[in-house]
C-alpha cells in the first residue's frame, strides 16, 4: 500500500510559478512510475506528465503542446517525492492536480490505464 499526499497548490496570478510536491509513504517508491493528472471544473481528469522509476524517461503525452516548456516533472527517490514545476501559469491551468503511482516502474506511458494509487489532490487556481 502506498499513500500519496500532494502539496504546493494555491492561488496565483497568470505568469507566476508553482511547484507541486507529492510525498509517498512506504519504502518502495522507486518501484513505481509516477505521474500528475489534473481536473478542471466541469471537465474530466486529464493526464499531464509522468516519469519512470528513476526519472530518466519523461512523458507529457497528448497534452505536450499545452504544457511543453512550462511544466517539468521530476522525482527524488531519496525523499520519496515527485514534483511538478509549473511556470508561466495560465488561467486554463486552473484545476485540482492529482499525483498518481503506476503499477510498475516503467509504466510511465501507461499510467492512465495502469494507475495503482491516487493522491487526494491539490487545488491550483490561476487568476487573470
Amino acid at each position: 500500500q502506498v499513500q500519496l499526499v500532494e502539496s504546493g497548490g494555491g492561488l496565483v496570478q497568470a505568469g507566476a510559478s508553482l511547484r507541486l510536491s507529492c510525498a509517498a509513504s512506504g519504502r518502495t517508491f522507486s518501484s513505481y512510475a509516477m505521474g500528475w493528472f489534473r481536473q478542471a471544473p466541469g471537465k474530466e481528469r486529464e493526464f499531464v506528465a509522468a516519469l519512470n522509476w528513476n526519472g530518466g524517461s519523461v512523458y507529457y503525452g497528448d497534452y505536450a503542446d499545452s504544457v511543453k516548456g512550462r511544466f517539468l516533472i521530476s522525482r527524488d527517490n531519496a525523499k520519496n517525492t515527485v514534483y511538478l514545476q509549473m511556470n508561466s501559469l495560465k488561467p486554463e491551468d486552473t484545476a485540482v492536480y492529482y499525483c498518481a503511482a503506476a503499477r510498475g516502474p516503467s509504466y510511465y506511458k501507461r499510467i492512465t490505464t495502469e494507475t495503482a494509487y491516487w493522491g487526494q489532490g491539490t487545488q491550483v487556481t490561476v487568476s487573470t
